[in-house]
């Protein structure tokens, strides 16, 4: 079996968590920003230098192929994405761009062509942190998303898209989509399963279903002083109410049930005013849509009994939805023969996060290989990998793109 160069792949890792460095030792690459334009041209550079051919799209998704011996063939493409959260990790999505230009690298190191071309790709404001929704770029490239709209969508300081690749030049004349023989992402794994199991590879099967609801919670605003709390219809306290119940549904769907609140608004709010309006964000997960259809419908039971209860309106209305998505069997098992060859300890794994996979795998076959990050954590500037995990995963990576390509012998 193959192996990489793991040391000229964690110097590319640590080369590239210099662009938007932060404090604590993270990343701030936000979409189409200066920095990730930085990022992008690091990464051009790289591919440059080891032959690629570059390419650009309408939503800014940058492709980097190496040729196969078959010209007429679709190409095997590898990928993620270099975009971070604002106070991001060093390798959430960087690790499967890089991991794809060491596949690539190595190949040459080996002397090895592939009968289907292989691409890297760089897919657009995956992370959602700068423009909704996230995987944008994927969404776009797979028809999920029409391509107007997403040019459209404007970010906090009323910045659209498609300014944003006007300002950093990455709005490209690829034409959207094309054939694609199949797609592999390699990523960490964003929780605590595989290290829990000391395991160095998660084979992913598939991604679980999600769900976003924005929530609308209205009821009056009052003095804070001059107004008894019984006749009150505080709209933060019925949400407070509302937020204990989505911890409660949870754990009505235990263990693979999620919900989660990430962000509340409260309105023109004042210190010594009542609430009267504000918004908050749910985020569901299951594994089985079935059974995330069920917790939607009882989020949407329980926040009206408890606004009906308290005397105030609730409005809750679908933000994006992602069905459980299972990942194509030739594809794993591509996968999984390079781990068992290799003999690297693994385990098979439900993604709990959102991927440009999972749009991926409604438009052509598609696998994916975790890795473990320290702790779990990811999100977070402490976010951290092992080296060795990081050369293993990238280890299997070679050798089921290599599987799926096909070697040519001369």
């Amino acid at each position: 079996m193959l192996k990489i160069n793991g040391e000229r792949l964690w110097h590319s890792l640590m080369a590239m968590a210099e662009i938007g460095a932060t404090a604590r030792g993270g990343s701030c690459r936000l979409a189409l920003s200066a920095e990730d334009k930085a990022g992008r041209e690091l990464f051009s550079h790289w591919c440059k230098a080891a032959g690629l051919t570059l390419s650009v799209d309408a939503i800014g998704n940058l492709f980097a192929r190496r040729a196969g011996t078959d010209k007429d063939a679709a190409p095997v493409m590898m990928g993620s994405h270099l975009d971070t959260q604002p106070e991001g990790g060093r390798f959430d999505g960087v690790y499967g761009v890089l991991a794809g230009l060491e596949v690539i690298r190595s190949l040459d190191d080996h002397g090895i062509q592939t009968r289907k071309p292989l691409e890297i790709a760089v897919w657009t404001n995956e992370e959602g942190a700068r423009f909704t929704p996230a995987m944008l770029g994927s969404a776009v490239f797979t028809g999920t998303l029409a391509l107007d709209k997403a040019l459209a969508t404007a970010d906090v300081d009323g910045i659209s898209v498609a300014e944003a690749l006007r300002t950093t030049g990455y709005n490209g004349e690829r034409p959207l989509g094309g054939a694609v023989d199949a797609y592999f992402e390699a990523h960490i794994e964003q929780g605590p399963i595989l290290e829990d199991n000391a395991n160095s590879i998660g084979v992913v099967t598939g991604g679980q279903a999600i769900r976003w609801l924005d929530v609308r919670v209205e009821g009056m605003a009052a003095h804070a002083g001059t107004t008894p709390m019984p006749l009150r219809k505080d709209a933060l306290y019925g949400a407070a109410k509302m937020i204990q119940a989505l911890e409660n549904l949870a754990a009505d769907f235990a263990p693979q049930g999620l919900t989660t609140v990430g962000e509340l608004s409260i309105a023109k709010s004042s210190r010594n005013t009542i609430p009267g309006l504000l918004n908050f964000t749910v985020d569901l997960r299951h594994h089985r849509d079935a059974d995330i259809d069920a917790m939607e419908q009882q989020v949407r039971a329980r926040l009206q009994a408890i606004a009906d209860h308290r005397g105030l309106s609730v409005a809750i209305t679908p933000h994006w939805v992602s069905p459980a998505t299972p990942f194509d069997a030739e594809c794993v098992a591509c996968v999984q023969a390079a781990v068992d060859a290799l003999g690297y300890s693994q385990q098979t794994i439900v993604s709990g996060a959102g991927h440009d996979a999972i749009h991926l795998a409604r438009y052509c076959p598609t696998a994916m290989i975790f890795i473990p990050c320290v702790g779990g954590l990811s999100h977070n500037e402490a976010e951290d990998v092992l080296p060795d995990d990081v050369r293993q995963g990238t280890d299997v990576l070679l050798n089921a793109v290599l599987k799926r390509a096909g070697r040519v012998h001369f």
